[in-house]
Formats: C-alpha cells, structure tokens, sequence
C-alpha cells in the first residue's frame, strides 16, 4: 500500500499539468509549420510571376 490518502490526485493533476503543456507545444508547432507552408507559397507564387514576365518581356522583345 502507499501512505497517500484516496483523494490524493496529485497523479491526477500532473497528467493534466503535462496534456496542457503538449497542447500547447503542438499548436505552437502547428502555427510555425503553416506560417512556413505559407512562405513557401507566397515564394512560389513570385517566383512563377516573375518567370511569367519574363517569358512575356522575351516573347515581346522577339517581334
């Protein structure tokens, strides 16, 4: 036997302690890979356009 009382729920609590502190770790991992997700979009994007343009400054300097 332990020498706790039956309504220690100090376990208890530090399981809960613990989940919330995962959360928390994991949308903070979540929030940082979107938020790179989303530069490398935004970096795609920019580099297409400017393929884009120029592909068009070359078609055009050609007539």
């Amino acid at each position: 036997m332990t020498n706790r009382d039956w309504y220690d729920d100090s376990d208890y609590r530090s399981a809960i302690e613990q989940a919330e502190r995962m959360t928390r770790a994991c949308w903070k991992t979540i929030g940082a890979v979107t938020g790179l997700l989303g530069i490398a979009v935004i970096g795609v994007v920019v580099a297409c356009l400017a393929v884009a343009v120029a592909v068009a400054y070359a078609v055009v300097a050609r007539h």
